[in-house]
C-alpha cells in the first residue's frame, strides 16, 4: 500500500489527477450537468454542512438547471460525501447517492482513490445523462479542475 500525502494538493498523484479530470470531462460531454471534485485537508465541522457551504462558495448552486454534483473528499477525517443540487437530487433520490458511495468505497478501502473517484464520476455521469442530456450549445458552467483546500 502506498503512503499518501496528507496535503490536499498532493494526496493524488499528477497522473491520478489527470485521469480524474478526464473522467469528469468525459461525463460532462454527455450531459448538461456539472461535476466538481474538492479535496479538503481537514474537516470544517459536519461534512454535510461543509459540502453545502463549499457548494455555494464554488457557485455550484448557480447552474442553470440546478444539476451540479459535488464530490467532497476530506483527507484528515477519511470521509467523503456526494452532494447533488436539488434538480438532480429530486430525480435520483438518496439511494442512488448511497449506491455510488458504496462503489467508490470498495476502491478507497484498497487505496485506489483515483479508480474509486472515476467509478463514482462515471456512474454519476450516466445518471446525469439520463435526466439532463447534453444540449446543443451547452457551456461548461463549472471548472473541471480538482480544487484543493486546507
Amino acid at each position: 500500500m502506498t503512503s499518501r500525502s496528507t496535503q490536499p494538493e498532493t494526496f493524488l498523484t499528477p497522473d491520478e489527477r489527470a485521469d480524474i479530470v478526464a473522467a469528469i470531462e468525459k461525463a460532462e460531454r454527455a450531459t448538461s450537468a456539472e461535476i466538481k471534485l474538492i479535496v479538503l485537508g481537514r474537516s470544517r465541522g459536519d461534512i454535510k454542512c461543509t459540502a453545502a457551504q463549499l457548494f455555494r462558495e464554488h457557485n455550484l448552486d448557480k447552474t442553470q438547471q440546478h444539476n451540479a454534483v459535488l464530490i467532497l473528499l476530506v483527507i484528515a477525517n477519511r470521509e467523503f460525501l456526494i452532494y447533488g443540487d436539488e434538480g438532480i437530487h429530486q430525480k435520483v433520490g438518496q439511494s442512488f447517492w448511497d449506491d455510488v458511495k458504496e462503489a467508490m468505497l470498495e476502491h478507497f478501502h484498497k487505496d485506489e482513490f483515483s479508480i474509486g473517484l472515476q467509478v463514482g464520476i462515471d456512474r454519476i455521469g450516466e445518471k446525469l445523462k439520463q435526466y439532463f442530456p447534453y444540449l446543443q450549445g451547452d457551456i461548461n458552467e463549472i471548472d473541471n479542475r480538482i480544487t484543493h483546500e486546507d
